[in-house]
């Protein structure tokens, strides 16, 4: 893997300081991570410095990272889920693929190519990068978003192809005898593959981590969760799957399990540094003297191979009725080749269907457009995205995978507060907020919330508002705060409603839409300026302290006597009977207070 003479500690260290040094000064200069590992990788591979000389032996290795990062994508999808998605997978998934690899076989055929050949250069090229989408999916908090699920489901449809196009190759090879085992065998043995997973899954996993979390010994929890990713893996890999869908499989069927969340924290440092690896290892493997000898042909070549790709990726976005600029979005970030190619062209090579020259020239090709997706889509943040109006078509309101007890309606300032306690205490709500941009961002955080309008009926439901035991809305919207309680009294009966109010006369709202506990967004922050006012002149603590408790529970038991005697058809300063509430509430307090302060005379 290093260059000849070279201890593995001195590569481990010139592989970790190259990502120091390269991934920091780039993000500075606002390239991105990506872009910095791959130039990096470039830097100091074989043709570079020549401090590593076996590139492949690194994305071999680091593959394992795209391997983790899907694991962990499955443990935040259940099996139910996956089977919503089965339209976009299967249908979506297909109708794209099949579309690019006729447009791509069309260039290879006018670049003089055979079928033959043309139809191994589409069918590499059309594979997407799951590491690069996937990771440019995570930095923007898009994964679980209605247009990430879509995405991901095309990835998903991608990496179930990867048996049939490898039987195509091997039906292609003009050495028939040499092409293989038949294809019921290798469709055999990846069925059984997926079967003995999911065997495994339902029935070994879940008993095998409620055993080893008796022993109390984090190290093993941990070698435990890296067995489960890696030995997925393993065995789609021995039938002839993808590595990353052998783990997907794995985190969906841990989807529901008690562990699930201690499991993601266990593969997460792993996953952020195989990933960064495997950029690297893409970086190394651009061979720049075969770019070089045929710069031509290989600079036409990206562009015509992801200008045809990214084409038909926006024409079909197009179609299922997305606006222009999610469209574009989608084609930007999925139209570079991908991973699966360098596995496909060798099988390829190795079967006579192609040469060694072609598949050098393809292999730089489809590196090519890998390091530069992240360049173009910097570009497109930068110069497009600013220009263009996101039309919200997209924004239904997003999958609800996991229900809690406890539901929190809204995640500004005053949300973010409430959860970030509960969170502290072990508590995970389910978080829902219908600010798109707010919800990305949180996601980035680490924060799992949901995009959607919660005054919907079927968001509620979603949410499992039916078994919920606490509902806290924390909206700023009144009339909205109002609504949502309402229709959660009536969709659960029983449930208990914590909701802001905003001020005095919309607790008399949420009161009479039947929310439990009414919270006035001002009322505790005033109260603790009033008694910092009085320490200020000069009032003994002890004093201001039980002023302040006689005053807090004197008003918030004439709340509920004013919210009985409220009607909203009246106006404020006319409701005799709530005048008058008023009037003895004060006179009551002030008679509290008085005796309070000449107690301690």
């Amino acid at each position: 893997m290093a260059a000849e003479g070279a201890t593995p500690l001195i590569s481990v260290v010139t592989l970790l300081a190259a990502a120091v040094i390269a991934v920091p000064l780039f993000k500075r200069l606002g390239l991105g991570s990506i872009l910095g590992y791959l130039a990096a990788g470039l830097v100091i591979g074989p043709f570079g410095l020549g401090l590593f000389s076996d590139p492949e032996g690194i994305i071999h290795i680091a593959e394992l990272g795209v391997v983790m990062f899907l694991f962990i994508i499955g443990l935040e999808m259940k099996p139910s889920h996956i089977w919503g998605l089965r339209n976009h997978i299967f249908c979506l998934g297909a109708f794209q693929i099949f579309s690019a690899i006729a447009a791509l076989m069309g260039i290879g055929l006018l670049y003089g190519l055979s079928w033959q050949v043309a139809f191994v250069a589409a069918s590499g090229f059309v594979l997407t990068s799951t590491a690069i989408v996937m990771q440019e999916l995570n930095d923007r908090g898009d994964i679980t978003s209605p247009r990430g699920q879509q995405i991901v489901s095309i990835l998903l449809f991608e990496d179930l192809l990867i048996v049939p196009l490898l039987a195509a190759v091997a039906f292609l090879s003009p050495n028939k005898t040499a092409s293989g085992a038949p294809i019921w065998q290798t469709i055999g043995l990846a069925a059984g593959s997926i079967a003995v997973l999911v065997a495994a899954g339902l029935w070994l996993l879940n008993p095998l981590f409620k055993m080893l979390a008796k022993t109390k010994a984090r190290e093993v929890m941990t070698a435990a969760a890296l067995l489960v990713v890696l030995g997925a893996a393993l065995l789609m890999e021995y039938g002839g799957l993808s590595m990353a869908m052998g783990a997907f499989v794995a985190g969906v069927l841990l989807s529901e399990s008690s562990f699930r969340h201690q499991l993601e924290a266990d593969i997460e440092p792993f996953r952020g540094l195989l990933l960064g690896l495997f950029f690297l290892g893409v970086g190394m493997s651009l061979n720049l003297s075969v770019v070089f000898e045929n710069w031509i042909l290989i600079l036409s070549g990206v562009i015509a191979f992801m200008f045809a790709k990214g084409f038909c990726i926006y024409i079909v976005a197009r179609l299922t009725k997305k606006k222009h600029p999610n469209a574009l979005d989608r084609a930007i970030i999925m139209a570079q080749g991908g991973e699966f190619a360098f596995v496909l062209f060798s099988a390829a090579t190795s079967q006579g269907v192609i040469d060694a020259k072609i598949q050098a020239n393809l292999t730089a090709i489809v590196v090519l457009s890998m390091v530069l997706t992240p360049l173009f889509i910097i570009i497109h943040k930068k110069y497009i995205i600013p220009r263009q109006t996101y039309v919200q078509e997209e924004q239904e309101h997003d999958h609800i995978d996991a229900q809690h007890p406890t539901i929190i309606i809204g995640l500004g300032r005053y949300g973010q507060i409430i959860n970030h306690l509960l969170m502290m205490t072990g508590c995970h709500p389910t978080v829902i907020d219908k600010d798109a941009n707010l919800i990305a961002g949180m996601r980035k955080r680490g924060i799992k919330s949901y995009y959607g309008d919660a005054t919907r009926p079927e968001l509620l439901h979603a949410a499992g508002i039916e078994s919920a035991e606490l509902l806290v809305v924390a909206i700023n919207n009144k009339e909205q705060a109002t609504h949502i309680v309402e229709l959660a009294r009536k969709m659960n009966p029983q449930i208990k409603i914590i909701a802001r109010a905003y001020d005095r006369l919309h607790v008399f709202d949420l009161y009479n839409a039947g929310a439990d506990i009414q919270v006035r967004e001002t009322f505790d922050s005033a109260l603790r300026t009033g008694k910092k006012i009085l320490l200020a002149m000069g009032m003994d603590k002890e004093m201001v302290e039980e002023i302040g408790t006689a005053y807090f529970y004197r008003d918030r038991h004439t709340i509920k006597q004013m919210a009985e005697v409220y009607n909203p058809k009246i106006e404020r300063f006319k409701n005799e009977e709530l005048l008058k509430l008023a009037l003895e509430n004060d006179q009551e307090t002030m008679l509290e207070i008085q005796q309070i302060m000449n107690k301690e005379r």
